[in-house]
């Protein structure tokens, strides 16, 4: 019998197993998108309009970002025909956590968004990391496009599809992976970013630099003032970069199959010194990083393993961007002991194993999951932790 019909037709002639057989289940996901790096606000914005068009908008920001930059946002979108829904946070790393992001599924919940609309990130990488959690567990996932407005979410924090909240034992424990369609960086909004937090953003540059790119080192090194200054010219090169690396380096693994990554390079002290500060202001994200490099970089020249100006250079470096190179200069106090528990945490995160990125040359890093707790301990003392 021949049926008329106008819907979509499938056809299906499965083959089913034999009786025992084992059934082997596969699925496959690619995803891309585009960094745009603006240097005005008019392109930033025609370009997020091209990327949510015809569908509806929400936009999550914080009430800062909201007050100085949300109305312009907000005209432009209307002007191309999206009404977006707006909710503002506070801002701040107290933000991104578990009851936050359950307001934010009850706000969606109430509202017009279905499973294909858009939500744009407006803000610093606590509203990347939060909106994206956000996104990625709503309707088993909504499109977000990110529109970051400090430097540390410009060259880190908005790229690469790791999102997540905090939890009191650890950072970013309750995350998933869900990659945005777009980002769009305007350095023109770093304006309106504090000296304290530009710096705490070129420490996640630095970062890139040492594992990645002499070129990038070079750049820095010779123009540091100027990005911390606000250049314009300076910032749009440095942000460029910065998302070429980044984005190389995810790709080869999106979402951390193998967990020695050059990208932790930092992180393994950096993150549970942010831990020990509850999260309350006074580690900044790219300060913690700033000394969890020294603190790294310190074990691989013990070793022998670091060509013999990486450390001085790091250190120089940092010094003079005004980031924490000893536990003395971040503004919570660190014990030793207390630090090296929470590092323990970190351990159960990535499999078992306390895995360090330490630098061997500019470009080229080890990651050793051997370091033992005498190593670590020489480490910290050298860079001022009191160790009990």
């Amino acid at each position: 019998m021949q049926l008329t019909h106008t819907g979509l037709e499938v056809r299906d002639a499965i083959a089913l197993p034999r009786p025992g057989a084992t059934v082997r289940a596969e699925a496959q996901r690619r995803d891309a998108y585009s960094v745009q790096v603006t240097t005005d606000a008019h392109s930033a914005f025609d370009a997020v309009a091209e990327l949510v068009a015809g569908r509806s908008v929400a936009v999550l920001t914080d009430t800062t970002v909201e007050a100085l930059y949300g109305p312009a946002l907000i005209r432009h979108l209307r002007a191309c025909d999206a009404d977006p829904l707006v909710h503002a946070v506070p801002p701040g790393e107290g933000s991104k956590s578990l009851e936050r992001a359950c307001g934010l599924w009850d706000w969606l919940a109430g509202s017009r968004l279905a499973r294909r609309d858009v939500l744009v990130n407006f803000g610093g990488g606590v509203i990347a990391d939060l909106g994206g959690w956000v996104a990625s567990a709503y309707m088993r996932g909504l499109p977000y496009l990110n529109l970051p407005t400090t430097l540390l979410a410009q060259v880190d924090g908005a790229l690469g599809g790791k999102v997540a909240v905090n939890h009191p034992s650890a950072k970013n424990l309750l995350g998933a992976f869900h990659q945005p369609i777009g980002v769009v960086a305007h350095v023109g909004f770093l304006r309106s970013t504090s000296a304290r937090h530009m710096r705490a953003g070129l420490a996640e540059a630095i970062k890139k630099a040492v594992i990645a790119s002499p070129e990038l080192w070079a750049f820095i090194d010779e123009r540091a003032d100027a990005i911390l200054a606000g250049d314009v010219v300076a910032l749009e090169r440095l942000v460029s970069a910065a998302a070429a690396i980044k984005t190389a380096l995810i790709a080869r693994d999106p979402y951390e199959v193998d967990l020695r990554r050059p990208l932790n390079y930092g992180h393994t002290v950096g993150h549970p010194v942010e831990t020990l500060s509850a999260y309350d202001g006074s580690v900044l994200h790219g300060e913690a990083v700033a000394f969890g490099m020294v603190v790294e970089t310190r074990i691989a020249a013990a070793r022998g393993w670091t060509e013999p100006w990486l450390l001085d250079g790091l250190i120089d470096l940092l010094r003079r961007c005004r980031l924490p190179t000893r536990a003395a200069d971040l503004a919570t106090a660190l014990d030793g002991g207390a630090l090296v528990a929470a590092m323990e945490k970190v351990r159960q995160i990535r499999a078992g194993s306390l895995r360090y990125v330490l630098p061997v040359a500019l470009g080229e890093t080890v990651i050793a999951d051997d370091v033992t707790e005498d190593e670590l301990a020489a480490a910290l003392e050298a860079s001022g932790v009191v160790m009990r």
